[in-house]
């Protein structure tokens, strides 16, 4: 998703990690296996709660 996107959506207000962590260890540790993370910039975003956004991203 490009920067532009992600101020549209207001990813900010969702839980996020920066794209050097590891996105195995995020799923496995907090969100879970099933989770939706968008990558916007240098960060990734969990995005489970508006699924919308994650189908915008694909």
């Amino acid at each position: 998703m490009t920067i532009e996107q992600g101020r549209v959506a207001q990813l900010s207000r969702f839980p996020n990690f920066h794209r050097t962590g590891s996105v195995a260890g995020m799923k496995k540790l907090y969100y879970g296996d099933k989770c939706l993370l968008v990558k916007c910039g240098d960060y990734i975003y969990n995005v489970s709660s508006e699924p919308e956004i994650y189908n915008q991203a694909k």
